[in-house]
């Protein structure tokens, strides 16, 4: 089957009216574009041969979508600067399925149990089985992006590269506790944060936009993106598992430090660093003591704070795009990154 949109391709058929996405009010104004993304997501991740477990394991992954993030700002950042096409939403399509592969990835890295308050695929069939799903929605995109311009291509597979630079340049890292807040930022950036900046970038290019505009988004999604990062390890310190609808404190079991957890090593004496570091040790035991010790220095505080300037800079970033709804919508969409509890 195509992965073409065209009038021949029977879309929207599936979206269910508690879809993810409308718990971002901005993303209100393309529900039916994200409709369509998700939609052709689900249509590419059919195979013609798909029967008995390998039915499966792709029904398990077209039930799985989220909030669409990263289609969101392709979508948005498009339509800054025009109306949408049928290209926007299909790369919209392919970098929220190179999304789902670094998250079942991901899951086998951490150990994770639970994703969007469903089973992970590796807690269902094992970490040989997930690995190999990653793969083939990679290979899905592989097939589609054959038909992309030279240029969105190769902005696809530059951000898809980042990310993976990203995630070994942390696993490098794991239990660095003199981790400085700017090697941190730098690793956020590479492994999450510019995947948000090549979506904004794909989507400008898309309509047109002249470099200097590109380049805007650009940058708007990638300070956007580290306001997200550093929320998301909030979230993993302290967030509520149950309504996160995934396993906690992955990021501090897993030995991986955050921006809370810097500062507080920045702040405390050498006793208190020892007790820090036998705190990390059994992170899963001690989750409240740590997290109260958090809250007590200030540093859960601090990188909230920290996630709300990066925000006001990305939102900075936007001057000299035009006035409009689309460019309100994405600026409303930062503030949701950085503000959100799940």
């Amino acid at each position: 089957m195509s992965t073409r949109l065209n009038r021949d391709l029977p879309l929207m058929t599936h979206t269910p009216e508690n879809a993810p996405w409308r718990e971002i009010v901005p993303f209100r104004r393309i529900d039916s574009s994200l409709g369509l993304v998700s939609d052709l997501i689900r249509q590419s991740l059919q195979a013609r041969t798909a029967q008995g477990d390998l039915a499966s394991f792709l029904d398990h992954l077209r039930a799985g979508s989220g909030k669409m993030l990263r289609p969101g700002l392709v979508l948005l950042a498009g339509e800054c600067f025009g109306p949408l096409t049928d290209e926007h939403r299909r790369v919209a399509a392919m970098v929220e399925m190179v999304h789902h592969a670094t998250l079942l990835h991901d899951d086998v890295i951490d150990e994770g149990l639970k994703r969007r308050g469903r089973p992970t695929a590796n807690a269902l069939w094992g970490n040989e089985r997930a690995v190999l799903l990653g793969d083939f929605v990679l290979s899905q995109v592989f097939r589609m992006a054959a038909d992309l311009a030279p240029a969105v291509a190769r902005v696809l597979a530059q951000t898809a590269t980042r990310v993976c630079e990203g995630e070994l340049r942390q696993t490098i890292q794991k239990r660095n506790w003199q981790l400085s807040e700017a090697q941190y930022i730098e690793i956020i950036t590479e492994k999450s944060a510019s995947f948000f900046g090549g979506c904004c970038r794909l989507g400008a290019m898309l309509s047109g936009a002249d470099e200097e505009r590109i380049e805007s988004l650009a940058r708007f999604g990638v300070l956007a993106g580290i306001a997200f990062q550093i929320t998301d390890d909030l979230l993993d310190i302290a967030g509520d598992e149950n309504r996160m609808g995934k396993t906690s404190q992955s990021d501090l079991a897993k030995d991986k430090p955050t921006l809370a957890v810097i500062h507080l090593l920045g702040t405390i004496d050498s006793t208190g660093k020892a007790r820090v570091g036998a705190l990390l040790d059994s992170a899963g035991r001690s989750r409240r003591e740590l997290v109260d010790l958090l809250e007590r220095q200030g540093s859960l505080r601090y990188a909230r704070r920290r996630a709300a300037d990066y925000v006001t800079q990305a939102a900075g970033e936007l001057q000299d795009v035009p006035s409009g709804p689309a460019k309100e919508a994405l600026i409303e969409t930062a503030h949701f990154m950085a503000n959100r509890t799940v």
